[in-house]
């Protein structure tokens, strides 16, 4: 089995940095902000709601749902975070609907 490897993700939204761990996907390492309007819920790529773009760095994805991301949001680096494991440092921006979490106050 592999070594976990930690990763820095950067939410441009917030200008907030966490790590996260590249066994762990990127959902659960928001989820430690402690930030209220994360999800919970499903987790599994199903609901949507946790819907990010990555604007830069790699990351390896497991399946998501096609009726929240299609093949133009996968070209342009929208996909669930709840699908997606870093496997390098990323820079994040939030366009899900808990993209009210991440705006300045």
């Amino acid at each position: 089995m592999d070594t976990p490897v930690k990763f820095s993700i950067e939410i441009v939204d917030s200008d907030e940095t966490f790590l996260c761990s590249s066994m762990q996907n990127v959902l659960e390492g928001m989820v430690r902000l402690g930030r209220r309007g994360i999800p919970s819920g499903c987790r599994g790529g199903g609901c949507g709601v946790c819907k990010i773009e990555v604007l830069q760095g790699h990351y390896r994805s497991k399946k998501m749902s096609r009726s929240h991301i299609d093949e133009n949001d996968i070209e342009h680096g929208r996909v669930l975070a709840c699908r997606i494991y870093p496997e390098s440092d990323l820079v994040i921006r939030v366009i899900g609907k808990m993209k009210g979490s991440f705006e300045p106050s």
